[in-house]
């Protein structure tokens, strides 16, 4: 169920928040959770009873884990455990591909090929696994007990904001505020969510939408109709468009969050205002690229490690984050990519892009990330490759694009690189705190417009993708 259709925000949401804050505290967390299989089961019922049946597996192995503490035998529950969530992804996210590129191999070898796999994929696997891992890991680590009761964990793995596209809640951060759900709930944090859910959700319909089905337009074409204007205005689109998606997501989750007393980490922090690859990923999918570092990159050594090792281990974490996104070259390729850029920093890069300015930073950081995501989103590396070509060509043909879509990109350009101009200190949260009549007026106002321009551009338009949903 995507939080920007007219099931969600005409049903789904009202129904939901009127039961919630009509029920006792008592009952809450047993309601969300109910309501998040329910939100789940909307959009992939073959896959609900596969996901409860990993949150008894993991709940029951952390609590192994507990006792059979200092006992030989912890660490490989601990790794057993691993073996089995990580299968699950492995199977129904990879499988195809591994049989696909196995054929390949023995076409080349004159081989009978095998049949390829029909796996469906279920949504939102590679976020609720990396939810579970941290559970189990958190555990083992003596970071938090497991929860002793299995609707509290249930609730951590399932809550529907985050279930489908994060962002990815470590459970250290999260536990407290489910068992102690009576400090949690006050009516600012249900106006202040809401106008973070509206932000989120006019982010998504009003600009990601709109730049979207131009760069689907432009990513579809044959490549012999493309040239220099066209591809840099699909790949510009497409930038803009993948992060006004993909915040606004992830703004629409910390506001929901919000409404219901849960405080959700960012996110995301400007981030095509970096002045380097390493920053980008400082402000850039921010959930994920912790994760990356607390269970993957310092395990293999971090920063204790030097020299070559140091390097390697760069580029495992960054090929893996590339397959994590999706079972496709142009993913591992997008990864290595910026694990390359990441190894020429530590090396020598930030060095000479420190004399060069602020301007000329951020410029060079967003042209660099421009041209990943064109890896990015190419159907295959051919095509890839292809557009690249086209983008420095310099050969163009007459081209015409509608004043609303200018507009629209002028305005996520604006958006993007305006903070670059000033500082500011936020809030938790991202949005300051109601003060005053006048704050709460101004905030209702915004919730009022955001809703009702998001309405009529959903129910006018077929289109409405959401990126991030087949990752």
């Amino acid at each position: 169920m995507l939080f920007s259709s007219t099931f969600f925000l005409i049903y789904f949401l009202p129904i939901f928040f009127t039961i919630y804050f009509l029920l006792p505290v008592f009952f809450k967390n047993y309601f969300i959770v109910f309501a998040s299989i329910l939100f789940y089961a909307w959009g992939a019922p073959q896959f609900v009873f596969i996901l409860l049946g990993t949150i008894v597996f993991n709940f029951g192995a952390a609590h192994l884990l507990v006792r059979f503490k200092e006992h030989k035998s912890q660490k490989k529950l601990l790794i057993f455990s691993i073996i089995v969530n990580l299968s699950f992804l492995l199977y129904f996210k990879y499988a195809n591909f591994f049989v696909e590129n196995v054929n390949v191999l023995l076409g080349a070898l004159n081989v009978h090929a095998i049949n390829v796999l029909r796996i469906a994929l279920p949504i939102g696997i590679s976020f609720f696994t990396f939810h579970q891992l941290s559970f189990i890991i958190d555990v083992y680590r003596g970071v938090k007990p497991p929860m002793k009761k299995i609707s509290d964990y249930a609730l951590y793995i399932l809550i529907f904001p985050q279930l489908i596209a994060g962002p990815i809640i470590r459970y250290n951060e999260i536990s407290d505020q489910i068992e102690g759900r009576d400090k949690r709930f006050n009516v600012d944090d249900v106006l202040l969510g809401f106008l973070r859910f509206s932000i989120g959700l006019a982010k998504k319909v009003l600009i990601a939408n709109i730049l979207g089905k131009e760069a689907d337009r432009i990513f579809a074409l044959p490549g012999t109709e493309l040239d220099f204007v066209l591809s840099w205005m699909g790949a510009i689109t497409y930038t803009f468009q993948i992060y006004f998606d993909f915040s606004g997501y992830s703004d629409m989750a910390i506001g929901l969050a919000k409404m219901m007393g849960f405080t959700f980490p960012e996110n995301f922090n400007n981030p095509y205002i970096a002045q380097s690859i390493t920053d980008f990923w400082r402000r850039w999918h921010i959930s994920l690229s912790r994760w990356m570092r607390d269970y993957l990159y310092i395990p293999l050594g971090g920063n204790k490690v030097s020299g070559a090792r140091l390097y390697f281990n760069l580029w495992v974490v960054f090929l893996i984050s590339g397959l994590w996104h999706g079972a496709e070259w142009t993913f591992i390729l997008w990864g290595a990519y910026h694990g390359f850029f990441l190894a020429i920093e530590r090396l020598f890069l930030l060095k000479i892009t420190a004399k060069i300015g602020v301007f000329f930073r951020v410029l060079f950081t967003f042209f660099t990330v421009i041209i990943g995501w064109v890896l990015f989103r190419a159907q295959n590396v051919s095509q890839a490759l292809n557009f690249m070509r086209k983008m420095f060509s310099f050969s163009y043909k007459e081209f015409y694009f509608s004043t609303h879509l200018i507009s629209i990109l002028v305005i996520a350009i604006l958006l993007s690189f305006i903070p670059l101009l000033y500082k500011t200190k936020k809030e938790e949260g991202g949005i300051p705190s109601i003060v005053s009549f006048k704050r709460t007026a101004i905030n209702v106002l915004i919730i009022l417009v955001c809703m009702i321009l998001c309405v009529g551009e959903i129910t006018s338009s077929d289109f409405n993708p959401f990126i991030y949903f087949k990752f």
